[in-house]
């Protein structure tokens, strides 16, 4: 493989061990592979065009439309001119798929579902990162300024994490990737370099800042580097995927409004569903609020957080709104008839300290809410959501809301719903299996109206359908995870709040997903505890007349409304009377940590039952010592590393300047021989590269010209290089004076000549920091000598013959 090939290869690998530090944010992680290969399509073009050779700029631009095609052959495929060709209709598919995707990142709690948005995204993102670090390292040949791209790569993935989920480890593989790019270079250079002068032995005491290695053995590990290339692919595919991602919470975690003032701002929610399962499977039922009411029917006493009105195919999720200032009395819910019967009830509720997130859980519909901090409205979906970094943590509040009691006979006479609601909520998406459809209509048949409709829906799901309740089952809200549900015939409510709802949209009923708490267990207090496992989601369809109207599908969870169970079956599997008892345990008087808690939970400081009434104080103690002092190091090393050339220059310049005691002929030629290797590498920092095949004379007459420095400044090139000559061709090699004094001169001269882009390069990202290289070199063919010398060789695996 060419120097060239080998370089690509190495960008390819850095590019992938940066892009691993993204893979917990998101869940499955498969997208990676997916852009490795893509990856690998773009590289592999750079590879082809350079080998024409063709221009730079054309080089860069094949690649951008290579990697153009792939994007659209991947995500817009239906969109594209002849199936992978990004026409008008293609780049505007992609760019809604970034807007949704950016809505995504903003509303999904570590780790997010891989929606089509986020793992465009992901993919074009990393591709662009590889696009920057191959046409840096290995177009125009300069492998240092590479690591800025890699750097933004993981500090977009720290960003976004808020530091969990870029590891140290992460930030590791990805220094090692830098480094092997460097590595790389310096290997190709110094293919083809050679030697700077010819006929100049190794110095004895290796005065030359320990490079002088022209004449000298200078090792090529070639085998060595394409293993260590091997090695570094393999960790980048296949480390990433053996380990765990990070889990993050709605139900403990924040969400975040933009509103910032009276009047203005809009919502993008949180989705509650990324961490719901995971609630549910809690070893320990933690409490997050309490609550009493006057309700007749605490059964029916639903906690609701917000609701998820769009289905675009790949997730369910809430829109976009607008919010407002809470009026003091909360307008009455859209659709709802005088002639419907209403109860108005108060309700307190408490929630505990460890439950921060930004949406405020209410009885639906709420009429008025008495709270303190700073909260905003929602009027769609009629929900209270945070404002300026407020969350529920430690909330009290007093709710008026309404109890709605529909009669079956109002439902079934319910009259088309609005055009609007019709047009936002029955929208059902292309990828929607038929399958869906097809069930709907075949359970449905013979039904005189949507509300019998809604009702053999849900006893289909609920008792008839032969469903079983399972928090074990994978989550997901998708088109396909719909279809896997219905064969399956096992899940959690999410699979059963999603399907009922988007089979009622395929049969015209507007309908969403709303997401929240079943009423909770009653404490002998009369206080009703509300833990992690009461976490619920549930469909609700629009009944033009009622409104807004709650179904329960899921069986063993929550209770069925009274408007629906005259059609319900004798042989429930649970009294729809009553909430499910094992769902909550009953919580402690004071806080307990727990020996089984989850890390998570742990991190979050989320461990242990916290009483709404009598809870104690936080006991957290803050940040553990380790994790403190692992993320100051992983700063530091941030920090630092783009720093490494410009450090390593710095101290090489000194101790070759640096002036030295001794007068024996080895010590002036090294002297000499370290001044005017600082000349040469100031030069090449400056723009002027070596060139081995030309004398010291000449190439001093080529810095002047192409470094175009001034009379004194080419005077002294010219007298470090007579100096050159004498230590190395006279029979008695005379110490130069002035040396130091010359080498700063053309340094000065050089800074002045060059733009103001080239003297920051050469201080920041020194092109000649790659003879690092030489260094490693030479100390491993000292350490090889040493080892020879007292062994008789490197150790070595027994042949199978010797074997």
């Amino acid at each position: 493989m060419s120097g060239r090939g080998r370089l690509a290869l190495c960008a390819f690998a850095a590019t992938l061990l940066a892009a691993g530090s993204m893979l917990p944010l998101v869940d499955p992680t498969g997208w990676i592979l997916q852009a490795a290969v893509m990856l690998a399509f773009q590289s592999g073009v750079g590879v082809l065009a350079r080998r024409v050779p063709l221009p730079r700029l054309l080089i860069v631009t094949a690649q951008f439309l290579v990697t153009l095609v792939l994007l659209t052959t991947v995500f817009a495929r239906e969109q594209a001119v002849v199936g992978f060709l990004p026409g008008p209709e293609a780049v505007r598919h992609l760019a809604d798929l970034l807007r949704a995707g950016a809505d995504d990142v903003g509303q999904y709690a570590i780790p997010a579902p891989a929606t089509a948005g986020i793992r465009l995204m992901l993919v074009g993102g990393v591709l662009l990162i590889g696009l920057a670090v191959d046409t840096l390292a290995v177009t125009f040949r300069s492998a240092a300024p590479a690591g800025l791209p890699l750097l933004a790569l993981y500090s977009v993935a720290a960003g976004l994490s808020g530091g969990g989920g870029a590891g140290w480890l992460w930030f590791l593989l990805a220094a090692c990737g830098y480094l092997l790019l460097l590595l790389a270079e310096g290997r190709d250079r110094i293919s083809q370099w050679g030697r700077v002068f010819g006929g100049a032995g190794r110095s004895p005491s290796g005065a030359a800042a320990g490079l002088d290695v022209w004449g000298g053995r200078a090792l090529a590990p070639v085998r060595t580097g394409r293993r260590i290339g091997a090695l570094a692919l393999g960790i980048a595919l296949a480390v990433p995927a053996a380990l765990p991602a990070l889990d993050g919470g709605f139900l403990a975690g924040t969400g975040s409004g933009n509103g910032k003032g009276g009047g203005g701002g809009t919502i993008s929610a949180v989705n509650p569903l990324v961490s719901l399962q995971n609630n549910l499977n809690q070893p320990e039922n933690r409490e997050v609020m309490s609550y009493r009411t006057n309700s007749r029917n605490p059964q029916d006493f639903y906690l609701r957080i917000l609701a998820l009105d769009q289905f675009n195919g790949s997730e369910w999720r809430a829109s976009r709104r607008g919010l407002t200032d809470v009026p003091k009395r909360i307008p009455g819910p859209d659709g709802l008839s005088p002639d419907v019967a209403v109860t108005e009830i108060r309700s307190n509720i408490s929630s505990s300290r460890s439950y921060q997130q930004s949406y405020l859980p209410l009885p639906y519909p709420a009429t008025e809410v008495e709270i303190g901090g700073h909260w905003r409205y929602e009027p769609a979906g009629r929900t209270l959501v945070g404002d300026r970094g407020q969350t529920t943590g430690g909330a009290r509040y007093e709710v008026s809301s309404l109890v709605v009691e529909p009669t079956a006979d109002q439902l079934a006479a319910a009259p088309d719903a609005p055009s609007e609601v019709l047009r936002e909520y029955t929208k059902v998406p292309g990828s929607l299996p038929e399958v869906v459809k097809k069930t709907a209509d075949r359970l449905t048949k013979g039904a005189a109206n949507n509300y019998e409709r809604a009702v053999k829906l849900q006893n289909y799901f609920a008792s008839e359908g032969g469903f079983s309740y399972d928090t074990t089952v994978t989550s997901g809200s998708g088109s396909a995870a719909i279809g896997r549900f219905l064969k399956a015939k096992r899940g959690f409510c999410v699979h059963f709040s999603f399907t009922m709802a988007a089979m009622a949209r395929t049969l015209g009923i507007p309908a969403r997903v709303a997401v929240g708490f079943t009423p909770g267990t009653v404490q002998s207090n009369g206080a009703v505890s509300v833990g992690l496992r009461d976490a619920h989601a549930w469909p609700e369809l629009y009944f033009e007349g009622v409104g807004w109207t709650r179904f329960e599908p899921t069986p063993t969870r929550g209770n069925a409304p009274g408007y629906t169970r005259q059609d319900a079956p004798a042989g429930s599997a649970a009294d729809p009377s009553l909430p499910e008892q094992g769902a909550s345990a009953a919580p402690t008087a004071a806080p307990s940590a727990s020996e089984s808690c989850p890390a998570q939970l742990r991190k979050q400081g989320d461990c242990g039952n916290a009483a709404a009434s009598t809870a104690a104080g936080p006991t957290d103690s803050g940040t553990p010592t380790n994790t403190v002092a692992w993320v100051a190091l992983a700063a530091l090393v941030v920090v630092t590393l783009p720093l490494l050339p410009m450090l390593w220059r710095v101290r090489v310049r000194k101790r070759r300047l640096a002036s030295s005691a001794g007068r024996t002929p080895a010590d002036v030629t090294a002297r000499t021989l370290a001044a005017w290797l600082e000349i040469i590498d100031s030069a090449w920092d400056h723009g002027v590269e070596p060139d081995d095949s030309q004398t010291p004379r000449k190439t001093a007459a080529r810095v002047v010209r192409l470094g175009q420095l001034d009379t004194e400044a080419a005077a002294a090139v010219h007298r470090v290089a007579g100096a050159v000559e004498q230590v190395l061709y006279a029979p008695q090699p005379r110490a130069g004076a002035g040396l130091t004094e010359d080498v700063e001169a053309v340094r000065n001269s050089l800074r002045i000549s060059a733009d103001r882009f080239t003297r920051i390069r050469a201080v920041m990202a020194p092109r000649s920091a790659i003879r690092v290289m030489d260094a490693l070199a030479e100390r491993r063919s000292a350490v090889a000598g040493r080892w020879a010398a007292r062994w008789g060789g490197w150790p070595r695996w027994p042949s199978r013959q010797q074997s």
